[in-house]
């Protein structure tokens, strides 16, 4: 019996430790300040090497952490599913077959799905439209929070599977429940800044353009919870996708399969 209370006294103490290394952790990091090239000799520099970009967004100046839990399906959620084979792999992966598959056009279109999403998917609402990889034959959407995605999300993401025909036949769902803001607001970095963290580390090359610049979140911590921090996500030619952390400035590397075009 005293074992038992002393084991969970440590379990508690070792919670509250986590947590307090974690906003240690985030503290230390938000106080990092940088130096940037002033505003007209970062544009000269992009000019000389014919970096082109549009209207940056100029309608955020503070954000906040966000914390999500994965979401536990049920046997009412599969119950939910009409015209589906529902079943549920390890709690949180919802795996589907459609009775009757959805055609898509040769000449796709996200709009053309988006629709069909809400109706069918459960929270199909708050799934948006990310990449099609023909070569993979997978559509892929993540899901957003006040219109703001969680990219490369592997537990936000929803993955529909085409046949030969062009059908969506399939899909698998995994989604964040849960979330909540925390935190003071915080400055982030104006999306000019972004764009001259990936110049100077030479992610922009000559002749580059910058066809979309967008806020989302990127996963900062994954433990029990997520955490997941305010991203510049920046596009270079229509191709290629780069991402900044939009509290520390520090730019998110994956592989060449992820920052493969929306």
């Amino acid at each position: 019996m005293e074992w038992s209370k002393t084991k969970s006294i440590f379990i508690i103490v070792f919670l509250v430790l986590n947590i307090f290394l974690l906003f240690q952790y985030m503290e230390k990091r938000n106080s990092n300040k940088y130096e940037y090239i002033p505003e007209t000799s970062l544009e000269e520099d992009l000019t000389e090497n014919d970096i082109t970009y549009g209207k940056l967004p100029d309608n955020v100046k503070e954000e906040k952490y966000v914390t999500a839990k994965s979401k536990t399906f049920t046997k009412d959620d599969v119950q939910k599913l009409k015209g589906q084979g529902a079943a549920i792999t390890g709690e949180t992966l919802l795996v589907s077959i459609l009775e009757k598959p959805f055609k898509i056009d040769e000449d796709f279109k996200s709009e053309q799905l988006d629709k069909y999403i809400k109706d069918t998917v459960l929270f199909g609402e708050d799934y948006r439209f990310w990449a099609f990889d023909e070569e993979q034959n997978t559509i892929i959407y993540y899901q957003e929070y006040q219109k703001k995605m969680f990219y490369n999300n592997a537990n936000a993401e929803l993955r529909l599977h085409v046949n030969s025909n062009r059908e969506i036949e399939s899909y698998e769902q995994t989604y964040l429940e849960n979330i909540e803001t925390f935190n003071d607001p915080v400055e982030i970095l104006p999306p000019l800044q972004a764009i001259e963290i990936l110049f100077t580390n030479d992610d922009l090359k000559a002749k580059s353009d910058i066809t979309k610049v967008e806020l989302g979140y990127y996963t900062y911590v994954q433990t029990a919870s997520h955490v997941l921090a305010p991203t510049w996500r920046i596009v270079v030619d229509n191709k290629k996708n780069l991402f900044v952390n939009a509290f520390e400035g520090q730019i998110i590397e994956m592989s060449p399969e992820e920052k493969k075009l929306e």
